[in-house]
């Protein structure tokens, strides 16, 4: 199976977001898809996705340490995607990132998503970037918590400095409505305010 990865720093909702497009994959297209979790340091954070895979009748394994996340995928060889929820790591703890290169290069078939909040600011965002971009050869984005911000440029600033594909914004915690593919004509309405619902 194709390992899809979510990556990214604490607090940006990768969690959620990943019961999003499970819930999705699910409901939508049939695919056969499972759940990893390696975050077993925050609190409660494996109970959350254990939660949403008894919800949605998909599997789920927890990873420990790195070297267990080839069993983990092996065991499920009959699925077509596995998607693999990280712990979230500051961009300035040095051990954490070494972790999370560690877990990754566990996987040669994966597609890697930064997830980013939107009310994360612009300054910062560049800094988180950056470093995630000395360990990920490609990822594509993810923009989190539009409903928590009124500042959008964020989205047109980091698609400038990183050429890196858009792929989903999320704008609330109902799973799973509140995440959609991005849609750029609609973003650049929001931008303009020229955008009715």
């Amino acid at each position: 199976p194709k390992v899809v990865a979510f990556v990214g720093p604490t607090g940006v909702g990768k969690t959620t977001t990943i019961a999003k497009i499970v819930a999705k994959f699910i409901l939508n297209t049939k695919k056969k898809v499972g759940m990893i979790t390696a975050d077993t340091y925050r609190i409660a954070a494996v109970e959350q996705l254990k939660t949403y895979a008894e919800i949605l009748a998909c599997p789920i394994e927890i990873v420990y340490n790195p070297d267990e996340l080839q069993a983990k995928i092996e065991k499920h060889r009959d699925k077509e995607l596995l998607f693999l929820d990280t712990a979230g790591r500051s961009h300035k703890n040095k051990v954490q990132f070494d972790e999370l290169t560690s877990l990754l290069s566990q996987v040669d078939n994966k597609d890697v998503y930064l997830v980013l909040s939107l009310a994360t600011k612009y300054k910062d965002m560049v800094e988180i970037i950056n470093k995630y971009s000395e360990i990920l050869d490609s990822y594509k984005i993810i923009f989190t918590k539009m409903d928590e911000t009124m500042g959008l440029g964020n989205i047109l600033n980091v698609k400038v400095l990183t050429d890196k594909p858009c792929s989903y914004i999320t704008f609330g915690q109902d799973v799973p409505e509140d995440i959609e593919v991005m849609n750029p004509e609609k973003i650049a309405k929001f931008l303009l305010g020229s955008f009715e619902n």
